[in-house]
């Protein structure tokens, strides 16, 4: 009878031991399991009857490889269905004079590359060319705030974002702004820039969710460097991971 409780305990003590292995390689230790990101759902904000679609396109798969959930929506669709998503994107390719500010007020994590678009989002002032505009032809950053999620872990200085040449989108922010990098020789205009929940934008307006602002423009995704991708989508995980 002792030589069974023996073997008993000895078995039992295995499995606890076998299960504790188990969850220590799923989970470490004091860490907090992390919802997949397929359940993490984007909408993607674009003009659907542009040229660009296709680009558009190629963004909502590259992030679904990810494991986001991605739908395309038209920039006409009704702004109220936001609230049901983790992330809106917009792209530059919507017609920024008929979207304006229809998702400043939206309680939902925003990243876009629409630098028409920044003043009426509240994320810039409004001269154009002086609070946001677009650089025609350019390949680098400079990446000012290495130790930040959005850095994607590459070391602070130049940075190649694109293969070739091509149009960078930027902004001034509001001082409530976390500047991640700027264009190369151009230090007054943001490459990449985002705000915290709360914090304060231009006009003294609060951000009602994080909100981001990235230098791509309409077809330059298919473009980007392997750091200049590495870049997007710490922008993009940054921007949903507080929700």
């Amino acid at each position: 009878m002792k030589n069974q409780k023996t073997s008993l305990r000895s078995r039992r003590s295995a499995l606890l031991l076998a299960g504790g292995s188990l969850l220590a390689g799923v989970l470490p230790a004091g860490a907090l399991a992390a919802p997949p990101a397929a359940s993490r759902r984007v909408r993607l904000v674009v003009r659907t009857e542009g040229k660009s679609l296709p680009i558009d396109q190629k963004i909502q798969q590259h992030l679904a490889a990810r494991g986001y959930a991605v739908t395309l929506y038209s920039q006409y669709d009704p702004v109220d269905a936001a609230r049901d998503t983790d992330l809106v994107i917009i792209s530059s390719t919507v017609r920024s004079r008929d979207l304006l500010g229809a998702y400043r007020n939206v309680p939902v994590p925003l990243l876009t590359w629409e630098s028409d678009l920044l003043d009426d989002l509240g994320m810039c002032g409004k001269r154009d060319g002086v609070d946001f505009g677009r650089d025609d032809k350019n390949r680098y950053v400079w990446l000012v705030n290495a130790p930040h999620p959005m850095a994607a872990g590459l070391p602070a200085g130049v940075v190649d974002v694109y293969e070739k040449q091509a149009p960078m989108n930027w902004g001034k922010p509001g001082l409530g702004a976390t500047v991640i990098a700027t264009l190369y020789g151009q230090p007054e205009k943001a490459a990449i820039f985002g705000y915290e929940k709360g914090a304060t934008m231009d006009y003294e307006s609060l951000a009602p969710a994080r909100r981001v602002m990235v230098f791509l423009d309409n077809e330059t995704f298919p473009n980007l460097s392997a750091a200049g991708l590495k870049l997007f989508d710490a922008a993009v995980d940054w921007a949903i991971e507080s929700r």
